[in-house]
Order: structure tokens, then sequence, then C-alpha cells
């Protein structure tokens, strides 16, 4: 057991990946797909398993809500993507099988009913598995080359690319959901418009360079492409402006071969994840790393790393050490009772200091003036005034 990070051990077997479910009043589920270890009654099955997190222990439930058991000529779930409203989980298996789950039932008694998916049924094992932001398209790269690009729920097929490069490594799609970045095994990337349905650039790199992982900013400001790059035995990770697709820049930030890149749902943060174990987690804004989990999946490739919706906490998973939680060492964000009561004090900041400015300024802001101010005139004053001569007859003479 490592301080500060909960890990689920290989007792039911080894997780192949894994990801977040966001559940109505911000609560949070973790999936992961288990293959059984060899000796078990289901020894050539793969098994879906859900647990409910709890946000102040930072960690999962001990027993899953649900698992699933698939059957033993599906193979071991490989690849995971789950729909942005939480009620939709897709998976792809080692056999090639596209299973999608619905969760139905009451919050503590959920359970997923297995569906199948036409457009998507014998495409072979699927490397990524990726849904829109706005939840309206599903993404999917095969080991094959094959990018396919689906209208969510109707599953209309809006691309389909059998031969985009060489095997599909990586890809996301951008916030609006106007674009598709995805990143190739022979180290290409190409960007697709989603409205045409076409492909719009491939990304310029030399010769010695390979671009390996990617993923879109997030935050709404900065319209950026995250990309890790390989050059020779050196590492980093490089910026593309996606107004024009030029490269403007590129860091070193983990310093190894990164297998995993991961943004958090609100853009503020960048993760990646090592071939050897490691974690870093970056600050978009300065591009520093503000996070390190050196050694979490020691020796071992990770294989998922993502976000969780809510909290500043990562999900990873590697074959090796199962699936590890980790809570991140960043600022707490604000939460919204703490603006209120921010709003709150500068109201009263602000009487009080009226009330100040009020007590100590001159008369004209004393209103009304007192009765035995010596500057207050008297009202009699003014009856008993005669008119002085200049004001008789002002008007003169009226002919009528």
């Amino acid at each position: 057991m490592l301080i500060g990070h909960i890990i689920i051990r290989q007792l039911r077997g080894p997780v192949t990946c894994g990801s977040w479910i966001r559940r109505p009043e911000n609560a949070n589920w973790v999936v992961f797909g288990r293959s059984r270890p060899k000796g078990s009654p289901f020894s050539s099955s793969s098994v879906l398993e859900i647990f409910s997190f709890d946000p102040k222990t930072t960690s999962h439930s001990s027993s899953p809500l649900t698992t699933y058991v698939l059957e033993e000529v599906e193979g071991d779930v490989v690849s995971i993507a789950v729909h942005p409203s939480g009620d939709d989980i897709v998976c792809s298996t080692s056999n090639g099988v596209c299973k999608l789950f619905e969760l139905y039932g009451q919050e503590s008694t959920a359970k997923p009913l297995a569906n199948e998916l036409p457009p998507l049924e014998g495409i072979g094992p699927q490397k990524c598995l990726a849904f829109s932001v706005d939840g309206s398209k599903l993404a999917t790269g095969g080991v094959d080359g094959h990018l396919r690009i689906l209208e969510w729920p109707s599953l209309r097929i809006i691309l389909d690319e059998p031969k985009a490069h060489n095997s599909v490594r990586d890809m996301d799609f951008s916030l609006d959901t106007e674009f598709l970045a995805s990143t190739y095994t022979d180290g290409s990337a190409r960007i697709w418009k989603l409205e045409d349905g076409v492909p719009l650039t491939t990304l310029t790199r030399n010769s010695d360079e390979k671009i390996e992982l990617c993923r879109f900013s997030k935050d709404g400001t900065k319209p950026f492409l995250f990309c890790t790059v390989q050059k020779g035995d050196k590492a980093f990770t490089a910026v593309w402006d996606i107004s024009t697709w030029s490269k403007i820049g590129h860091k070193r930030l983990l310093k190894k071969s990164a297998s995993v890149m991961s943004v958090s749902k609100d853009g503020k943060y960048l993760a990646l994840g090592s071939k050897d174990g490691d974690i870093c987690v970056v600050e978009v804004k300065k591009m520093e790393i503000c996070h390190w989990s050196k050694r979490l999946h020691l020796g071992t490739g990770i294989e998922t790393l993502e976000f969780c919706p809510t909290e500043r906490v990562v999900l990873s998973t590697s074959n090796q050490w199962g699936a590890v939680v980790t809570k991140l060492t960043v600022p707490a964000d604000w939460k919204e009772w703490q603006i209120y009561l921010v709003l709150l004090g500068l109201f009263l900041a602000s009487a009080v200091a009226f009330y100040i400015f009020f007590e100590n300024s001159d008369s004209f802001w004393n209103f009304p003036l007192g009765r035995n101010q010596p500057a207050r005139p008297q009202f009699g004053a003014f009856l008993r005034e005669s008119p002085s001569s200049d004001d008789r007859n002002i008007w003169g003479p009226v002919d009528m």
C-alpha cells in the first residue's frame, strides 16, 4: 500500500482499463475492466465492475456496486468510454466486440444493461474510444487504423475512414466538438473537421519526430492542442494553435516517454503518465509541474489516466498494479458557499466604510440638517424679508 493512494490489488484479476462515471448531485463512480486470473472459475472471461467513490476519504467502495461478466468468446475489456451524462458506457474487447451498457435503476441498485451497437459489430479491437464533450459524438480508433465517428445516440456514421494511417494511438475531441485530433503509431497526427467529415490538416513535424498523444485545451479561452512528441530518446510536450494549426512552442515536462495524457474537465490541469509508472500534473496557465507521483505504478506503463469530474483526484490503471486513486497536491478550488461568503463580506465592508464616511463628512452629506445647526437658515427670515426695489414690478405693466 502506498501512503496517500488507494490501490486495487489483483485479487480479482488485473485491471485492463478504467474510467470515471459522473452521477447526479455531483456524485462519482468508477468503472473498471478486469481480466480474470488464471485458475478462477471464469479464467477466460472478463468482468466490468462499478464502484462508488467517497470524496471525503478519497476512496472507492470496498466492494463493487454491480458486476457484469462478459462471455468467454468476447475476451478482455481493452478500452472504455463513458458518456458525459453518466448513463451510457461503451467498451471494446480484445476479441473485437463493442458493447453498450446502459445504467438503469436507483443509484444504490443501478445495473448495467448490455446492448449491441450494430454499426460497430465485428469491427475488431479498438485502441481508442472517446465521446465528445457535449456527448453528441462517439469516435472509435481501431488497432487496424480504421477511424469512425458516429452521432450519438442515433449512431449515424459521420466519418468512416478504413485506412486513416497505421494503427490509431490516441484521439480527442475539441471543446466545441468542431474538430477531432488523432495520432498514429507511425508518428503522424491528423485533424478532422466533424461538420464535413473530412480531414482538415496534418500537423507538421520534423522527420525525426513522432507525435504520440493528443489532448485539446478545455478551459474555453485558450484554443490549443497539446501533443507529446518523441525525438530520439528525448520527450517533450508541444502546443499547437488550433486557429492556424501552427506549432507555437514546446517544453520538457515529464522528461521521459509518456504512455497516456489527460486534461481536467475545467481545463486547468494537464496530466502525463510515463511508461515506467510516474505521473506528473501540470498547471496549464503557467505550463509548470504542480504535482509529482513517482513510481506510482513501479516499472509498468500506465494504461489509463483520467481526472475526476468534480474533485482534484486522478484515476490511473496498469496491468501489474491495478487501479490507483491519487489526490493531487494542488490548491483547493473555491466552493460555491465560499464565494457567497466573500461577496457577503465585501458588502458588509462597503456598508461599514459608507457609515464611517457618512459620520465624518461635512454638512452637505449629513442630511437632513438638524434644528439647532448654526448654518441652518430660518424659515421666518424668508417671510419677513421685504422685497427690494429691483424686485418690484419685475415684469412691468401687463396690457390686457
